[in-house]
């Protein structure tokens, strides 16, 4: 747990641990295999997946266009990480969208 808080603070220094706890109990199963626990920003299923299941039905956004733009940012944020933890990703997407606290 420890690993998925000091990765999203490289990102934001004052990260709240319980909201991340609740992006790493949201995504249980899919973080046990490598493929699954990260991101990859040039496969367009894959973010299609991070619109559709986190941004518009987790996050309840309904601006497909709006979540494409965030995703495109996070991606633009994350781009020196080879490695782009999910619980990160998500993470900033839902910071972006102002939606932390409804986490």
């Amino acid at each position: 747990m420890a690993d998925y808080l000091a990765d999203v603070r490289k990102y934001d220094a004052t990260a709240d641990e319980d909201i991340v706890n609740k992006i790493v109990k949201h995504l249980g199963i899919a973080l046990r295999n490598r493929d699954s626990s990260l991101v990859s920003c040039t496969d367009s299923s894959e973010l299609d997946r991070v619109r559709e299941s986190w941004c518009m039905k987790k996050l309840g956004e309904s601006d497909g266009a709006k979540c494409d733009s965030i995703i495109e940012k996070v991606c633009e944020t994350m781009s020196g990480d080879n490695s782009k933890s999910r619980v990160t990703f998500y993470y900033l997407v839902a910071k972006h969208l102002g939606k932390l606290s409804s986490l």
